[in-house]
């Protein structure tokens, strides 16, 4: 089983690899503000005419991700309290450590993808042509609310307020990730890049920490 939960990891790793890679060689065309090349140009191009540009969703979008790195910091409240209460980082749950280096992973992978450019936004952000692949607020609300699910399994017993928070978490997701969907700030291949790497990140700390 361990070996299996491996080679899924790799593979997820290696198929979101070849992603990136496609968005950035196949079918690209200035289709963008200012002329800029996008990957996928046709697709993107066609669901960008459907949905087009609506500003007030993008905006609602924005308070929304506000709200996930507020999870975000309740989880790390949680391991300073517990820093400070057991007096040793070791005493900490294991869960927490974990699920800090994966946050310091999502924020590493939002450095890089703003300096490696694979596509820029399909319409101008105050002016500005902005990196666009992958769809952070995708890729945070997903990764932040899905390990939180995760994780409140383990660190919550009251099954009643464990399912109210994990309700809670899980539409917080769908409102984002359908929110930047049709807002019309992404690229439909931002999006899915955004789904595909966060998933790839939930499964394999979903296997650290079950891990025996």
């Amino acid at each position: 089983m361990k070996l299996k939960k491996s080679v899924i990891s790799i593979g997820l790793i290696v198929i979101s690899i070849i992603y990136i890679l496609l968005v950035k060689c196949i079918d690209v065309a200035s289709i963008g503000p200012n002329s800029s090349s996008v990957g996928f140009s046709h697709i993107n191009e066609l669901f960008h005419n459907i949905f087009g540009y609506n500003p007030s969703i993008y905006k609602i979008t924005e308070v929304l991700g506000y709200l996930a790195i507020l999870v975000v910091l309740i989880y790390a409240c949680i391991g300073i309290y517990q820093l400070i209460k057991r007096k040793s980082l070791k005493k900490v749950d294991k869960e927490i450590i974990i699920l800090g280096i994966f946050y310091v992973i999502v924020i590493c992978l939002y450095v890089f993808f703003e300096k490696v450019i694979i596509n820029y936004r399909p319409v101008l952000i105050d002016g500005v042509l902005e990196a666009s692949f992958p769809s952070s607020h995708t890729l945070l609300a997903i990764f932040v609310c899905g390990s939180g699910v995760i994780i409140n399994n383990k660190l919550f017993k009251d099954f009643n307020y464990k399912k109210m928070v994990n309700i809670l978490l899980l539409v917080l997701l769908f409102l984002i990730v359908i929110g930047r969907l049709i807002s019309g700030v992404h690229w439909l291949s931002d999006i899915i890049g955004g789904v595909l790497i966060a998933c790839t990140l939930l499964y394999i700390f979903n296997y650290i920490i079950n891990k025996k």
